[in-house]
């Protein structure tokens, strides 16, 4: 699939061609690209529930023509009780990574919607919620058709899953593994949503819904309670940006990961390769991407916590030095710490030109394993990833965000040019932002080649051990050998596969004209008017 899609009055792109479709309803009924937005996330956390879900976190970034991007950080804490000492009476030495104690942090994707409704509350009369969950309440009242990503992941982690407190009962109908193209009907989620519609946004943290979730997660053994739902709100926050050539890049600040995505184009420009594809290309940002590691383990996490603004390491002199320190030729010695997760990207332009490239996740598939009874909801365990230490990089502490693999971006090109783009996959969503960006606008890809071609990730996605430089098996041998003798620790995977996450993007340029894509290797699609 190479040929990219085009149209002028509106376009979502999404890895499940059903949420896109449900975003495409709301342009046509005349919503915002946000209010698209959130009825796709909705969408998603129904339709694709191995990788996202509304018990998770979101991360947005907002534009409007000629406008920065406004950035909503849609991330929980730890809860008041989440301590040390928890763990240490339960016998972990780390936090687990299924089960009610890795369900250690407030969801904040749900007020991460309303956040992003607030801000596009002016752009245009708003569509009633109801209208925007629509599709999504729908989708899970009537049943979804099981994708074969969902049932491949649901056997793979079966053993890890099939004991966790809810998920039998939800996943698992009749006792086994729903098999790819069966119905799975979610009627607890559904309802959970129509009172979303009814009573606000706002019931999930500090209403009705919330003593209902708050009493599930108390039965469950979740250590977050009514107090910590309650103290939740999504915040903006001002966006994250550097200048390569050619175009201004945005991405999330901390505490996501998007400082690396900015630094590993902006690193990999200052190179000044001028041919893709071959050696220079993949071996360059390859480095680029090893330097900016370094920094964002060092340095990224709770923004409360951080010893230097996130901006800083965006300044010149700063990626100057990093620069340099890149052998054009040889692999620098590596593995690196790995940081794992997945989840789903989403982007939406509309007719007038507001723009969203928006995240979000359960971190791993199906998070915890926690699906609350009474409400459906899948809780994420992305507090899996803190440090039981007392202090420093993503230490354990009660109220304390945990690091995030996600990161939304967006660019302004000089030529009038705007891009959302983004994927899923954990330590490869800086990678894959990289991959897309530089051959579309780098090295003049068309933007559905530029998401389909063979992509690598280096180091470890999805909780696998494996720290390798992975390439999809469509590189060129020679490309492959090169890379080898240089250093890289290479493994081949499959041709096309979900390691290398579900990648999309949107452009739509100065005459108005849009072009999409969505990555082969998911179920999405691009849907247009």
């Amino acid at each position: 699939m190479l040929n990219t899609p085009r149209s002028r009055r509106g376009m979502v792109t999404s890895p499940h061609h059903l949420a896109s479709q449900a975003g495409l309803q709301i342009l046509r009924n005349g919503g915002t690209a946000v209010e698209a937005a959130v009825a796709v996330a909705a969408a998603l956390a129904v339709v694709y529930p191995h990788m996202t879900g509304i018990g998770g976190d979101g991360f947005w970034l907002i534009a409007e023509p000629g406008r920065d991007p406004v950035a909503i950080d849609a991330c929980g804490g730890a809860g008041k009780a989440v301590s040390l000492d928890l763990y240490r009476r339960h016998g972990h030495a780390t936090v687990p990574w299924r089960g009610p104690l890795a369900a250690n942090t407030v969801a904040g994707t749900i007020d991460g919607w309303r956040e992003a409704l607030a801000v596009s509350a002016g752009w245009a009369e708003p569509l009633p919620l109801a209208r925007i969950l629509e599709e999504a309440i729908a989708h899970a009242e009537q049943g979804i058709p099981v994708t074969a990503s969902q049932e491949g992941l649901t056997r793979q982690k079966l053993h890890e899953l099939k004991d966790v407190p809810g998920f039998k009962d939800t996943f698992l109908p009749g006792g086994a593994v729903p098999p790819e193209g069966s119905t799975l009907k979610q009627p607890a989620l559904a309802a959970t949503l129509r009172r979303l519609a009814a009573e606000g946004l706002e019931s999930f943290y500090r209403g009705p819904l919330a003593a209902v979730i708050a009493a599930d997660l108390q039965r469950a053994g979740s250590p977050v309670d009514a107090t910590d739902l309650a103290a939740h709100a999504a915040h903006r926050r001002p966006a994250l940006s550097v200048g390569v050539r050619g175009a201004l890049l945005f991405n999330h600040p901390p505490p996501t990961q998007g400082l690396a995505s900015l630094m590993i184009l902006a690193l990999f420009d200052r190179l000044g390769v001028t041919q893709g594809e071959g050696f220079d290309h993949i071996h360059g940002l390859i480095e680029a991407t090893k330097q900016a590691f370094l920094v964002r383990d060092r340095e990224v996490g709770d923004p409360a916590y951080m010893g230097r603004e996130a901006q800083s390491f965006l300044d010149d002199a700063v990626l100057d030095g990093l620069a340099a320190n890149i052998d054009r030729a040889r692999a620098l010695p590596w593995p690196h710490v790995a940081k794992p997760g997945d989840t789903v990207w989403l982007g939406v332009i509309d007719g007038q030109g507001r723009a969203v490239s928006m995240i979000q996740s359960v971190y791993f598939e199906f998070g915890s394993g926690l699906v609350l009874p009474e409400t459906g909801i899948t809780w994420q365990n992305r507090g899996a990833s803190f440090r039981l230490v007392e202090d420093g990089w993503n230490a354990l502490a009660p109220g304390r965000k945990p690091f995030h693999t996600l990161n939304p971006a967006m660019a302004r090109f000089d030529d009038g040019r705007s891009m959302v783009y983004g994927t899923m996959g954990g330590e490869g969503q800086p990678q894959t932002q990289a991959a897309v960006f530089s051959r579309y606008a780098m090295f003049g890809q068309g933007l559905q080649a530029a998401v389909t071609a063979p992509r690598w990730l280096l180091g470890r996605t999805w909780g696998e051990d494996s720290v390798t430089l992975k390439l999809e098996s469509r590189f060129d041998p020679a490309l492959v050998a090169a890379l080898r003798d240089a250093g890289h620790a290479v493994e081949l995977l499959d041709p096309y596969t979900s390691t290398m996450g579900h990648a999309g993007a949107i452009v739509r340029h100065a005459d108005g004209t849009l072009e999409g894509a969505t990555d082969p290797r998911s179920d999405g699609a691009v849907a247009a008017w």
